[in-house]
């Protein structure tokens, strides 16, 4: 997501951030938004989770979240939005173009969907990694691989439970492929949902 759409997302939650009995919904989501935007150790989120919004009243809470909000929308109306590295940037497009050639083989009907079950599942280890990489983090004694990138992620508040568990899913079907359990990767709908899962997985956190 761009600034502009980013920009664009805030202002629609500003205008839904009023103070009526959906607002403690409002709040879920704008806590999601920030979450992924902003960043799971971010000042916007902490300010917002620091409120009780089933103890206050909806007036206190609506102006908090518009607050928060509109603070959030100056910080990336100033530019001042962390942005991806040039060698993060490079390893997302390595990683764009094992899922465009998965995608490729997919649409072939000579190829087993095996084969681009493994590079898809390739791709996405190949994300996690530089993500961790890129903030930071050590896997320590533990074997590199989907499993131990995704829990450490997950540990870092840095991806949710659903991500976890869909990681795990798709790190299943790579597993299959790789060793040759054909029946679990026959079926081209099946890969071309973990493809579409995968894809949708590493736009949402490739800002």
């Amino acid at each position: 997501m761009d600034t502009t759409q980013l920009i664009v997302h805030i202002d629609r939650l500003i205008r839904e951030a009023r103070p009526t009995q959906e607002i403690i919904g409002i709040y879920a989501e704008v806590c999601e938004f920030l979450r992924v935007y902003a960043g799971p150790k971010s000042e916007f989120l902490a300010n917002l989770k620091a409120l009780n919004p089933r103890s206050v009243n909806e007036n206190y809470l609506a102006e908090n979240v518009s607050a928060v909000l509109s603070a959030f929308r100056a910080h990336v109306d100033a530019g001042l939005q962390s942005q991806v590295s040039p060698e993060r940037r490079a390893q997302l497009d390595v990683v764009s173009d094992f899922l465009e050639q998965a995608h490729q083989l997919l649409e072939s009907k000579e190829i087993h969907p095996a084969a681009p079950a493994v590079i898809i599942g390739a791709a996405l280890e190949e994300f996690l990694r530089t993500w961790v990489e890129s903030e930071g983090l050590s896997i320590g004694p533990r074997k590199p691989g989907l499993d131990s990138y995704a829990t450490l992620l997950r540990d870092s508040d840095l991806i949710t439970k659903q991500d976890h568990k869909d990681i795990t899913a798709w790190g299943g079907l790579r597993n299959h492929a790789a060793h040759g359990e054909w029946v679990e990767v026959s079926d081209k709908n099946r890969i071309a949902l973990m493809l579409e899962g995968v894809n949708l997985f590493m736009r949402r956190y490739s800002l």
